[in-house]
């Protein structure tokens, strides 16, 4: 099956379906294989869905639809055939997962509740089978597809065949890896930020200020500011620092937190309500200055780290594992990712460093530079330029590994492609009249429609 169009299938679109969209009266079955069937309101209501998020949807959105949903179908049953695992602590997780980010982007649990017009149970029962039918399709790609690979003669036909006017233009990408540091702040100022919470505290409590507005006014947050320090947490998401999370569960409703450190600064923490391992909290971040003198402290400690670089004493990836403070980077062995992974545009990385990188030759080390992270934290680094491609044409020498990739991806769907037209003819097969004259779908199935 040729690649199409790709369609954002959201669990969050089939709930707000079920609750927001008028239903197909006269709903009638369009597809069949094997024993699994697609319905005319699934294709609907999947459209509807795309047209309320603002997407576009082509003139072939309903063809497109049935033959990807019936070739799932197929996935799912020879994934069953095959008693390929999908436990059910897998298909729980991430129905927990995605209920959580939908109570965060509503609200809360009411609101979400009351847009979907069911409660949480209900609606993790009524997706539950359509999580597990998604990881049984996936897996059955996977297993179809694991021992595909590609070879340089395949990568090189693959390029050849790409019509020189489509052939993708690439700004300039830099490998950058980067070893970073955070000064601490001394223990006058330290004392200072955890005295200013205790007061902020002593006024919530004496009832002279709310702590939504405390927080509004006082902390250093930038994410939760404009909320009053609002956030809503799980139990068991990991993206939380564990001090600040569990401090937060100790907490009962209304009740505030001491003051507690976190790797980000000091905190007071209101635990506003909570329904098992779900919970509405507010907090207020102070972070603790940092001198002049505490930064040059940090610059000295990276200038010997740089010294030891640049003799050889300590390898890059070692020093990265060994003395940087960047979590986006730490375990990357300090390259810089941006969004097309392990390289970076210019428009990606700061002012200020794309000034101290135009400085630097490949494989050099910079000196310590100081700089404010997206928290306006204050830190030092010493950033080492790997590589460096110019603005170009797509081409073999410099884009071979994205070429690859594509490639790849490519040799994959013909392989998915070659499964069905083995496998299709043993299933039992039907197409609505309505849907027979679509391209996509007469060239993947009418051929083996069973009248």
């Amino acid at each position: 099956m040729k690649k199409g169009l790709l369609f954002s299938i959201m669990l969050l679109g089939l709930v707000l379906a079920k609750a927001q969209t008028p239903r197909v009266l006269a709903d009638k079955i369009v597809g069949i294989v094997g024993d699994k069937i697609v319905l005319r309101s699934e294709i609907v209501n999947y459209i509807d869905d795309i047209k309320r998020q603002g997407g576009e949807v082509p003139p072939d959105a309903e063809c497109y639809l049935l033959e990807r949903m019936m070739a799932d179908k197929a996935l799912i049953l020879q994934a069953e055939k095959d008693s390929l695992p999908v436990s059910d602590e897998e298909i729980e997780a991430e129905l927990d997962q995605r209920i959580r980010y939908f109570i965060m982007q509503y609200g809360g649990k009411e609101a979400f509740e009351q847009i979907a017009g069911r409660t949480i149970y209900q609606v993790k029962e009524d997706f539950r089978q359509s999580i597990r039918d998604g990881r049984l399709a996936s897996s059955m790609r996977k297993s179809i597809v694991e021992n595909v690979k590609i070879t340089p003669t395949e990568v090189k036909a693959y390029f050849d065949r790409i019509p020189v006017d489509s052939l993708k233009f690439y700004e300039m990408e830099l490998v950058v890896g980067q070893i970073v540091i955070y000064p601490k702040a001394g223990r006058e100022l330290e004392k200072f930020a955890q005295d200013e919470l205790i007061d902020y505290k002593k006024q919530i409590e004496s009832g002279q200020k709310s702590f939504e507005t405390m927080a509004k006014l006082y902390t250093e947050d930038p994410g939760s500011k404009q909320t009053g320090g609002r956030y809503e947490i799980n139990k068991n998401e990991k993206q939380w620092d564990p001090d600040f999370k569990n401090a937060a569960f100790r907490l009962k409703d209304g009740q505030i937190s001491p003051v507690i450190k976190s790797k980000f600064g000091y905190h007071i923490i209101q635990m506003v309500s909570r329904n098992g391992d779900d919970a509405v909290i507010r907090h207020i971040l102070r972070v603790p200055q940092v001198t002049d003198e505490d930064i040059n402290l940090a610059v000295a400690k990276l200038d010997s780290i740089r010294s030891k670089l640049i003799t050889g004493s300590i390898s890059f990836g070692a020093a990265v594992d060994k003395y940087s403070e960047d979590e986006n980077s730490k375990f990357t062995a300090g390259i810089i990712n941006g969004a097309g992974g392990g390289y970076v545009t210019i428009d990606e990385l700061d002012k200020d460093l794309v000034k101290d990188l135009n400085k630097l030759k490949i494989g050099e080390y910079s000196m310590p530079l100081t700089f404010k992270d997206e928290r306006e934290k204050r830190g030092v680094r010493i950033v080492n330029l790997r590589s460096k491609t110019e603005p170009h044409r797509e081409n073999l020498k410099d884009d071979y590994n994205k070429i690859a990739i594509k490639a790849l991806e490519e040799k994959k769907e013909k392989a998915i492609e070659k499964w069905f037209l083995t496998k299709l003819p043993t299933y039992y097969i039907m197409v609505d009249k309505e849907f027979q004259d679509c391209e996509k779908v007469k060239k993947a199935f009418t051929n083996m429609v069973h009248n």
